[in-house]
């Protein structure tokens, strides 16, 4: 889209475009041409509506340059001529099958399990996110001719794959990977697995407006129920997780004066609605977790023995080693930190050419006052992550341990 955009009409044009996709996307069975005609249609708008002023009917203004475009792509080829005449034997009208529907799945389709994880992010940014190729990219840190490649590699992989509505019956078996995507592209932006800065607030506010937009589609489903709460609590921190030169604070050194109350009472109260239905489901026990770190006014305040419970429910429900590893953690604040070193035993393969499980087993090395073993920890992590605020934390952490033991051993 055009930069410079009204923030306004950029996401009225964001909350379109998987509409208008869906209903191409369906009618003409090219996943691929039609995302490409909206693509257009969204840079039309973008181009003319600031200056002629916003239509009376703008999805159905879309629909129809969306359609337009398409239709010239498919003369182009006679080879499809036949489906042109049977695709396009009528005008686009808002009579189409509600777009409820069809935003639902496209959510399905751009994160559909034959896809690469990295290739669903990039499609459902683009094709549900509206993003152009050049933001997703920037967002990544790769090349944009890269993104373009992965982008289109994925539409042509979904080339054959039926566009079908979800069966309720097996909702939640096409959801998981929705959420798992739409988890992903938060994470990246909350904490960034590269380059200079600790977020990429872009991106995680991306995240945080989809999936607002499945929760407006489902919302009595508790898992997006969860994720959304979970994005919420989590983002609520956003203000106190970085100093003034944007060094990483940790959680438990934030100013919490500086939290988003507002957004931690809604996500209060969206996790609470979604662990009613059972801890039975990822995005809720971590939604829960979320709620209880949110609630501590100070962090003396934290209630370690509920994180603990709730990540041995998740531990069982949804095992990985993150799961094992944070769960370490709290078991370190309830026990002490020997029984959390302990738990994260055997965990090293799992995190080679990671920072993640030296930097905990630094932290907890620290806390025993395990001094030199904490600082080789902590130089180990640093020597791996790509981030530079993580690595320069871990950097400055070894560094005052280094000169607090200097200075007690030339002590009197």
């Amino acid at each position: 889209m055009r930069a410079g955009l009204a923030p306004e009409l950029e996401l009225l044009l964001r909350e379109l475009a998987p509409q208008v996709l869906g209903v191409l996307a369906r009618r003409s069975g090219d996943f691929g041409a039609a995302e490409d005609a909206v693509q257009e249609a969204l840079i039309a708008a973008a181009t003319q509506w600031p200056d002629a002023g916003l239509p009376d009917n703008p999805r159905g203004w879309l629909l129809r340059v969306a359609q337009r475009r398409l239709a010239d792509t498919v003369r182009a080829e006679v080879a499809r001529r036949r489906r042109e005449e049977t695709v396009f034997d009528r005008e686009v009208t808002d009579a189409e099958v509600p777009a409820r529907d069809d935003t639902l799945a496209m959510y399905v389709l751009c994160c559909h399990p034959a896809l690469p994880e990295a290739a669903a992010v990039a499609l459902t940014l683009r094709a549900v996110g509206g993003l152009e190729t050049r933001a997703i990219a920037a967002a990544f840190l790769v090349p944009e001719a890269t993104m373009a490649q992965r982008i289109s590699r994925a539409k042509k992989r979904l080339a054959g794959l039926p566009f079908v509505r979800p069966d309720p019956a097996a909702r939640r078996e096409r959801l998981e990977p929705v959420l798992r995507v739409l988890y992903v592209i938060f994470t990246e932006g909350h904490t960034a697995s590269a380059g200079a800065e600790l977020r990429r607030a872009d991106l995680a506010a991306e995240a945080i407006r989809l999936t607002r937009a499945l929760h407006r589609l489902l919302p009595d489903d508790p898992e997006v129920t969860g994720l959304l709460a979970l994005l919420l609590l989590t983002d609520a921190r956003r203000g106190a997780r970085t100093g003034p030169h944007g060094e990483l604070i940790p959680l438990a050194e934030q100013d919490r004066g500086r939290w988003d109350r507002a957004m931690i009472g809604e996500g209060v109260r969206l996790a609470t609605a979604a662990i009613g239905a059972g801890l039975d489901g990822p995005y809720r026990i971590q939604a829960a977790v979320a709620a209880l770190h949110a609630q501590a006014v100070r962090v003396s305040e934290t209630d370690w023995a509920g994180i603990l419970a709730l990540y041995t429910v998740l531990e069982r429900v949804a095992p990985s080693p993150v799961v094992t590893l944070n769960r370490a953690v709290a078991v370190a604040m309830v026990h002490g930190p020997a029984a959390g070193l302990a738990a994260t035993e055997g965990l090293e393969a799992a995190f080679a050419g990671s920072h993640r499980l030296d930097a905990v087993r630094g932290h907890l090395r620290e806390i025993a006052g395990d001094t030199a073993v904490a600082v080789a920890h902590y130089d180990a992590a640093a020597a791996v992550t790509t981030s530079t605020p993580e690595r320069d934390y871990l950097t400055l952490r070894a560094a005052r341990l280094r000169h607090a033991a200097s200075g007690h051993t030339a002590g009197p």
